[in-house]
């Protein structure tokens, strides 16, 4: 399964060239914390055309849970990123965690932090 992160969505949908290639397989999701990210920056901007095409589409994607499991994952990466004194942002690590937890192999991103916590887990951080 491939996670598509906050910064792929953004992009993708806006037709940004380097993100069309990128997906290679059909087993896609995303996590709670992209749902919260780009709905806190629709909220922000009032932004209502923005708001109805993420609705529709979140309601055709399957999103992934933050549940006790996940948390527990996700403490375990930061754990892990801490003892190798990387500094990576709380959500990120939190997305990874809810990955993880889930079975996916790949999240796809242009944040470099997940590139940071591949090293610590088995995720494969797809940086377009």
């Amino acid at each position: 399964m491939i996670i598509l992160d906050t910064s792929f969505l953004i992009d993708f949908f806006r037709g940004k060239e380097e993100t069309l290639h990128v997906i290679t397989d059909t087993d896609v999701a995303t996590t709670i914390i992209t749902y919260y990210e780009i709905f806190s920056g629709i909220f922000h901007k009032k932004a209502r055309k923005e708001e109805k095409f993420f609705r529709r589409f979140f309601s055709e994607v399957r999103i992934l849970d933050l549940d006790m499991n996940s948390a527990e994952k996700s403490s375990e990466i930061m754990a892990r990123l801490l003892k190798m004194g990387a500094s990576v942002n709380a959500l990120d690590v939190i997305i990874a965690g809810i990955s993880v937890a889930h079975g996916a192999e790949t999240i796809v991103s242009k944040d470099m932090d997940f590139l940071e916590i591949a090293k610590v887990t088995e995720l494969e951080a797809v940086i377009y």
